[in-house]
């Protein structure tokens, strides 16, 4: 007997796909839309090794089949996995392929199923590889080195059996109060965008709709769309937003990773307009498959579809709810396994679950799942990945304020360095959210870098001086005699997401933290602050240390700005290091010593105060002044991050005055007008300057202006004395806005283009856009 059509890997995807659904009964069809099991009551490990579950067993014989398996290799304190019941690098594979082959051989089609993993920044696996967390990714404003980082998490991911990668992209900090700050590139749609690209090309590889190798993954971008901008920075609440705020700054990273080939999305748990995005059609029909031409899976969010239930009044009414709206893959919920009843009772097509099962379906046929369902990739060396690390948080590292004599440390002769504070030797408040446990030894903290990098003969003493939360003043008498009897005190301070096993959770993982903030978390899932100042015993600490009058370096190791006060002539330098991962205290030390340049770039605002919020650079361009006691401005602006050097930018020069909006094809394929800036190193030192571009629209347009939007960058390397000339295309990208019409398009209008090191130091030209055909 000949093989079933599906069967052929020469066939079309839809024509297999077409085929396999015409012989799958209605049972089948929703197992495949299913994704309800914890991967980790999947399997347990023995003396002899890991076994499958009953558990497992039964949910595939339920469904004669599984459409996908979340989870499989989690470890952290949410899943009580830890490195004595979980499944290592060296078991990864062993154990997923044990899935798999069950699946195909105990199931009557043999489909294979998908093995859904957490990538946040890297793989949330036992001994996989920490990245620093995105907003440190946003901080390099280096997509090419976060594409190669991401590729190497990818290659782990899919070395250990993994086939789809889930990584927040798409989020934006526009209210810093929100704990999963860290999961974001920034505050800024278009560094966003280029990121979300980078993350596309580096996990998946080649073009969009061409089949994924097995040392890539399919990547799935988190969260569509708008959970950044829930009210009060409240996690999964409502949002205020309005059709083009949604757009302008919302969509666009979603849109970039879209046409960047991006195999699925995530619906957010927020509402937008009020309704949920998970059952939200205008957003995951309308905007993302008629209008985007999406043509791959939306995933919901874990136990979001149950929510659904105090709307369509049950769980076959709320998983037909949301099948109906677009989202095709469940997690955890308890309505998806109900679609079959939801079927039969006509609350929704058969045909569109035919939908959204084909498209889990293709994916898994652009995996190559049918053809070599078994893991066949060889992992990168995990030193390779470990050094892609350590770079990416070197790159990050922000000085923020400097004295211009104390850094870098090197070359100085110090005889002592106090390193001070309760971030200064802890692996665990370095790494973020989203990680698994570390291994004894692995990665280095402050402490240690400063160890290794200070020279010969130099004393390193250490106290922690407070603990993370709270008012305990007790340790800071020891803090202020080690403070005085050193050359220069490093102090790092900031927060932490850690997790610790007595966490208390929401069902879906969130960290559940009450007032008062019992457990020493500060940041992450569930852990929304309403004041972003440095905690009590923090500040007392920054006083002490102060008042000594040694010379003080504060580094800030953390998850979200925190609202700084004026530090002017109190210390000698900050520094902002967005938790840089386990060997992000090496990176620290590398930057403290000379041994690195600065190179870090703000990719979110540092707010003066909480009260001050927003603060984000592209608010509208209404003029405000700012409050009787407080300035509009930011205590750091979005783009700030200086060097070891100067560097001098020349003023902006447009190739013409004028242009014609029609010259502006939607493409973006003709740049009608180009804008050449000098920039020049003056000091001593090396640096990496990132040039960046900004547009404002001055006069004309549709709808309101923002003070400035970024629409470009270049990174530019400079020895002293150098000098360059960046040049930046002007095509209808850098110009377009957000139309009533519902389009992206170059309006008539003048506009003012900036050059510049950060978002408040610009120097601009004018650019007239004319109607098309007008003199």
């Amino acid at each position: 007997m000949s093989e079933p059509l599906f069967r052929d890997p020469a066939m079309p995807v839809a024509d297999r796909v077409r085929d396999l659904l015409s012989r799958m009964t209605l049972t089948e069809k929703v197992g495949q839309v299913n994704q309800r099991m914890y991967g980790w009551d999947a399997y347990e490990r023995t003396p002899s090794g890991h076994r499958l579950t009953d558990a497992f067993h039964a949910e595939v014989a339920a469904y004669d089949g599984m459409g996908a398996l979340y989870g499989l290799q989690r470890a952290d304190p949410w899943s009580g996995v830890t490195a004595e019941t979980g499944i290592g690098a060296g078991d990864g594979a062993g154990v997923s392929d044990a899935v798999q082959r069950h699946v195909v051989e105990n199931t009557r089609l043999g489909i294979p199923v998908l093995m859904v993993e957490e990538m946040p920044h890297g793989h949330q696996a036992l001994d996989g590889t920490v990245l620093p967390v995105n907003l440190a990714v946003g901080a390099t404003w280096d997509p090419e080195l976060y594409e190669e980082a991401a590729a190497a998490a990818a290659a782990q991911l899919r070395a250990r059996g993994g086939h789809v990668a889930l990584v927040s992209a798409l989020d934006l900090v526009r209210d810093p109060r929100w704990g999963r700050a860290e999961e974001c590139f920034g505050e800024d749609p278009y560094l966003a965008a280029r990121f979300t690209e980078a993350l596309v090309r580096g996990v998946q590889g080649g073009p969009a709709g061409e089949g994924i190798g097995p040392g890539r993954a399919a990547v799935v971008l988190k969260h569509f769309a708008g959970q950044g901008a829930t009210v009060g920075g409240r996690n999964s609440a409502a949002t205020d937003l309005g059709l083009r705020e949604l757009h302008e700054i919302h969509l666009v990273a979603a849109l970039a990773g879209v046409r960047a080939g991006a195999a699925g999305v995530m619906a957010a748990y927020n509402e937008f307009d009020g309704v949920p995005c998970a059952a939200n059609r205008e957003l995951l029909t309308g905007i993302l498959r008629e209008r985007w031409g999406f043509d791959g899976l939306v995933m919901a969010d874990g136990l979001a579809v149950d929510r659904l239930v105090r709307l369509a009044g049950d769980p076959a009414a709320a998983g037909a709810m949301a099948l109906r709206a677009g989202t095709d893959l469940s997690l955890w919920d308890d309505c998806y396994p109900r679609l079959a009843d939801a079927v039969r009772r006509g609350l929704v097509d058969e045909a569109t679950l035919d939908r959204a099962a084909g498209r889990v379906l293709a994916l898994k046929f652009r995996l190559g799942l049918f053809e070599q369902p078994y893991t066949t990739a060889r992992p990168p060396a995990p030193e390779d990945v470990e050094r892609l690390s350590e770079r990416v948080a070197r790159e990050a590292v922000t000085l923020l304020t400097h004295d211009g004599a104390t850094l870098p440390l090197a070359g100085r002769g110090l005889g002592t360095v106090a390193v001070i504070g309760p971030n200064a030797d802890s692996v665990p408040q370095q790494i973020g959210d989203y990680t698994a446990p570390q291994r004894p030894g692995a990665g280095r903290t402050v402490l240690a870098g400063v160890r290794a990098a200070a020279p010969e003969g130099t004393e390193v003493t250490h106290a922690r001086g407070c603990e993370l939360v709270g008012g305990d003043t007790s340790g800071l008498p020891e803090a202020v005699a080690l403070a005085t009897a050193a050359d220069v005190v490093v102090l790092v301070l900031g927060g932490s997401s850690a997790r610790e096993p007595d966490t208390r959770f929401d069902a879906n993982g969130a960290a559940v933290v009450s007032t008062g903030n019992p457990v020493g978390m500060t940041c992450g899932e569930g852990v929304d602050l309403a004041e972003l100042g440095l905690p009590e015993g923090q500040s007392a600490l920054l006083d002490a240390v102060a008042s000594t009058g040694t010379p003080v370096v504060v580094v800030l190791v953390q998850g979200r700005p925190h609202a700084l006060p004026d530090l002017t002539g109190r210390v000698s330098a900050v520094l902002s290091a967005w938790y840089p991962g386990p060997w992000g205290g090496q990176a620290v030390a590398d930057v403290l010593f000379g041994a690195a340049e600065p190179q870090g770039r703000l990719p979110v605002s540092v707010p003066r105060s909480t009260g001050q919020l927003p603060v984000f650079y592209n608010v509208k361009d209404h003029g405000y002044r700012g409050y009787v006691d407080r300035p509009a401005t930011a205590r750091h602006p979005f783009g700030h991050g200086l060097s070891y050097t100067s560097v001098e930018y020349g003023a902006p020069v447009l190739s013409r005055s004028e242009v014609a909006a029609g010259e502006f094809t939607p493409d973006g394929a003709t740049a009608p007008v180009s804008c050449v800036v000098r920039v020049a190193n003056t000091g001593s030192r090396p640096v990496a300057e990132t040039v960046q571009l900004y547009v404002r629209r001055v006069l004309g347009g549709t709808a309101w202006p923002r003070v400035r939007e970024l629409r470009g960058f270049a990174r530019v390397d400079l020895a002293p004395g150098a000098v360059v000339e960046v040049t930046f295309a002007l095509d209808a990208g850098t110009l377009a806005s957000f139309t009533y019409e519902g389009e992206w398009a170059v309006e008539p209008g003048e506009f003012a283009i900036g050059t510049g090191p950060s978002s408040d130091r610009t120097e601009t030209a004018g650019l007239l856009v004319r109607e098309s055909g007008g003199r």
